[in-house]
């Protein structure tokens, strides 16, 4: 049987309270009460049906910068998915307003926000261009990065037209 998504994450914060908080502010995350650990939270996205889909484990402010990508190897990032284009809109907004949004991109089949958590930790928070949507130019244009025009995505395909669950085609 082959993977077929990401159940949840796991990252090491320096500030357990501090990370909770970004987290339900930016992305609307709840902490999953019956799940407790010392020095642990354990939080779920709205609409999610894992039992939890990040884990923060508090290390301590002694904890240096993250040099993955730069010096040495380790994650770069991880991508959530949102239903519509309304929704990453808002999210961009959100963003914004926290200081956290460091870049946005359109992928041709995914629309892509970028942002940083209170450790510089990167996240992506992308909405995915529907099967029945794509066509042969968009397909091919997967390797070209281009900025994200999110006011010209949405007039292309509407704010709520549910997007598409991984790579759609």
């Amino acid at each position: 049987m082959p993977v077929q998504r990401l159940n949840h994450a796991v990252l090491y914060v320096r500030d357990l309270a501090r990370s909770v908080a970004f987290y339900q502010e930016a992305l609307g995350f709840r902490v999953i009460g019956d799940i407790a650990l010392r020095g642990a939270a354990f939080l779920q996205a709205p609409g999610s049906t894992n039992d939890h889909d990040l884990a923060l484990f508090e290390i301590g402010p002694h904890a240096g910068p993250s040099t993955a990508g730069r010096h040495t190897v380790g994650l770069y990032h991880l991508a959530w998915e949102v239903d519509t284009l309304a929704e990453l809109e808002r999210i961009a907004r959100k963003l914004q307003e926290m200081g956290a949004l460091v870049g946005a991109s359109d992928h041709s089949t995914t629309k892509a926000l970028y942002a940083q958590d209170p450790d510089g930790l990167e996240f992506e928070v992308c909405w995915v261009v529907p099967a029945d949507r794509l066509t042969d130019e968009i397909i091919a244009g997967r390797s070209t990065i281009r900025p994200l025009d999110l006011a010209k995505e949405i007039e292309r395909y509407g704010a709520h037209t549910q997007g598409g669950i991984g790579v759609s085609r």
